[in-house]
């Protein structure tokens, strides 16, 4: 039976569930325990499983990132939660060092089972670190996994993967969307982690997101089909590994493409897609990919986000000037 309940219930009803399975789970951060997470992901949490299975950690993110690598190593499956996305960098070098190596470094015989929760992104009028959107340091980053969901549905067996994974997983949630509901069904069967999803089927265009700008995208394309235009929209939940075949069946079909995320345009994924499906679809396409995004710039003051991250007239813009061509 499907119930509806909000994104960030729904990662709070998958780490119930991966604890309630195997004792090996354990979840840590800053005030994941009694406080329940400044969102209250993990609300409840250790009340029912114990300060043993969930950890209030000390103000120090190397630390909580390098002791579930110790865990790692010792059969456990850690949940790491990083309190805000701009709090993730004191852990970077145990990240991509240390957690991302481990396996290849032990030559395939270590595995390392860890997940790191980053709440990530804009538009709850945060202070400074509290609304960046660091996806591409990570997915650069060989070793690691990178997935985003962008809705309940997804959030919950995402979740439910990223834990059962060998390999570390960087599970970025956005923020923005925690309290969007949506239908979840937990006893259906979930496809594959890094499968990109066609949320809205079209013909005339494609808009490829992840994360916060699915929902966006799906909004962009209700306005378009007012003045006659048929968009489709990519929903592509993993952004390390990308689902190329899902991005390239629908530009073959659609000829154009435009990429949006709230991270900057300069050096972002967006960057990365544009250029394999130029390589890919060369002669397909009918114009050239466009991106949308954040401006290269330190994340503005609360009062200025609104001009800083994509809306609905931006992503309109690259609508009308791919259609241009």
């Amino acid at each position: 039976m499907a119930e509806k309940m909000a994104l960030a219930k729904a990662i709070n009803e998958s780490l119930r569930r991966a604890l309630d399975a195997d004792p090996k789970v354990v979840v840590m951060g800053e005030d994941v325990g009694k406080l329940g997470g400044v969102f209250r992901v993990t609300d409840g949490l250790q009340k029912d499983f114990g300060e043993s299975r969930v950890i209030d950690t000390p103000l120090a993110e190397s630390g909580i990132v390098g002791t579930a690598i110790g865990l790692a190593l010792r059969g456990y499956r850690p949940v790491v939660e990083i309190q805000f996305d701009g709090f993730v960098f004191p852990a970077y070098d145990q990240i991509v060092t240390q957690l991302a190596k481990m396996h290849a470094r032990a030559l395939g015989k270590v595995k390392m089972p860890v997940v790191v929760r980053i709440p990530y992104g804009g538009g709850i009028g945060a202070v400074e670190h509290h609304s960046e959107s660091p996806e591409a340091l990570f997915a650069h980053v060989a070793g690691l996994k990178i997935v985003s969901p962008s809705n309940a549905s997804d959030a919950y067996w995402m979740m439910q993967q990223a834990v059962q994974s060998d390999d570390p997983v960087i599970f970025f949630e956005p923020k923005r969307r925690y309290w969007d509901k949506g239908e979840v069904d937990t006893e259906a069967i979930p496809g594959p982690l890094h499968k990109a999803k066609v949320v809205r089927e079209g013909t005339d265009l494609t808009l490829a997101a992840y994360g916060p700008m699915v929902k966006l995208c799906q909004e962009v394309a209700d306005a378009a089909a007012e003045e006659g235009r048929n968009l489709e929209v990519l929903d592509l939940r993993s952004v390390s590994p990308i689902d190329f075949d899902a991005v390239q069946a629908s530009v073959e079909k659609t000829r154009r493409l435009v990429v949006v995320h709230e991270a900057p345009v300069f050096f972002g994924s967006g960057a990365e897609i544009a250029a394999r499906i130029t390589e890919r679809c060369f002669y397909h396409l009918e114009a050239p990919v466009l991106r949308v995004g954040g401006y290269h710039a330190p994340y503005p003051p609360a009062r200025l986000e609104e001009s800083y991250l994509p809306d609905l007239d931006r992503v309109l813009d690259a609508v009308d000037r791919s259609l241009a061509y």
